[in-house]
């Protein structure tokens, strides 16, 4: 077990902004909403996406919050998603802050009963965030899978 150094109240308050800030991106996902997600970024955020976590080039790279629509609707190709977060880090440094989270995304298809599969992504955030306005956004995101597994799913 680890022992924590006493933070200030502002400090508790950041990491916790973060950490919704983390969640509210798996929610917009799940709910369709690619405004909500986008909203999450800055104007002029970066998005990179490894679809093999130890590549050393990523298989997509975006640039500027508005670029990101296209990657976000692509959810809408599914019957249903959930993207459920698990242990993160984050490193405050003032207005900056850095930061690791775990995600199971599971994909379920819009196949027919005998046709639809679920297709379960283990996947690592690597973040960058920032404090604009008193409010934290995403500055880069790396979305890094380590692996996936499709399999046949029953409705």
């Amino acid at each position: 077990m680890s022992s924590h150094a006493p933070i200030s109240p502002q400090q508790a308050a950041d990491r916790l902004a973060v950490r919704e800030l983390v969640d509210a991106y798996a929610h917009c996902a799940d709910r369709r909403d690619a405004e909500g997600q986008m909203a999450l970024f800055t104007e002029d955020a970066r998005f990179l996406v490894f679809m093999d976590a130890t590549a050393a080039e990523p298989t997509q790279e975006l640039y500027g919050r508005h670029s990101l629509a296209p990657v976000f609707e692509n959810l809408n190709t599914y019957r249903a998603t959930t993207h459920f977060n698990g242990q993160s880090t984050v490193t405050l440094n003032g207005d900056r802050a850095s930061g690791e989270t775990y995600c199971l995304a599971h994909h379920i298809s819009c196949g027919t009963a005998v046709e639809r599969t679920i297709m379960i992504a283990s996947i690592r955030y690597l973040d960058e965030f920032v404090k604009k306005d008193g409010q934290w956004f995403f500055a880069e995101r790396r979305l890094m899978v380590d692996w996936t597994e499709t399999r046949p799913s029953t409705p």
